[in-house]
């Protein structure tokens, strides 16, 4: 019997360990690949868009202001409070169809929030950065995940964890990146030392 050379029996033993190592490549290559779609799609589908100049229009504001009033509901006074600890911050929010609830002398609660006892729902605070008066959320550029924010509402109190925040244009409406299975909360504001772009801060029920 001819006896195989140590070279044929080596270049046989390459071959089978390149194709191994392909074979490996490719099956890791392909989860990759199915992971970054299931996220991708996660993300989308997690996407909601909200308009941030509704905040100051105050002809939709008194459209549901007289709405309300028809329904005897009390809309000027507070519902419950932010408070965030970290930067020493608290303060009380309106009803979102109140006529005080608007950028100029609250902080914002827009129109497309759940309130908190809605389970997977999202809150939604806008306020202003800056210099003046009213910048209620001169401070959140503090942040970091992992702190927290709490909201009274209603006798009850509703921890939330910071878990992402991201930058945008100032186009006049914000993308909300979320996940839709958590009860969550939104903050945005101005870009500390930016004057282009808005921060969204994502928080989810702790």
């Amino acid at each position: 019997m001819k006896k195989v050379s140590p070279s044929v029996t080596a270049l046989f033993a390459a071959i089978l360990f390149l194709l191994g190592g392909f074979l490996l490549c490719y099956n890791y290559i392909q989860e990759k690949k199915l992971y970054a779609f299931s996220y991708m799609n996660t993300l989308f589908a997690s996407t909601q868009t909200v308009d941030i100049t509704s905040v100051e229009s105050e002809s939709d504001s008194q459209n549901v202001v007289e709405q309300h009033q028809e329904k005897k509901e009390p809309i000027n006074s507070y519902i419950g409070t932010l408070t965030i600890s970290k930067i020493g911050f608290q303060r009380g929010f309106l009803n979102k169809y109140a006529a005080g609830n608007n950028i100029e002398e609250n902080i914002t609660v827009l129109k497309e929030s759940d309130y908190p006892d809605i389970a997977g729902g999202n809150m939604i605070i806008a306020a202003h950065s800056g210099p003046t008066a009213n910048s209620f959320f001169n401070n959140l550029y503090q942040l970091e995940n992992g702190d927290t924010a709490v909201i009274a509402y209603q006798g009850n109190t509703y921890t939330y964890q910071l878990v992402r925040s991201y930058k945008v244009s100032k186009t006049g409406t914000v993308k909300i990146n979320r996940d839709r299975e958590k009860t969550t909360l939104t903050l945005i504001t101005c870009t500390n030392n930016d004057n282009k772009t808005q921060t969204v801060y994502i928080f989810e029920r702790s």
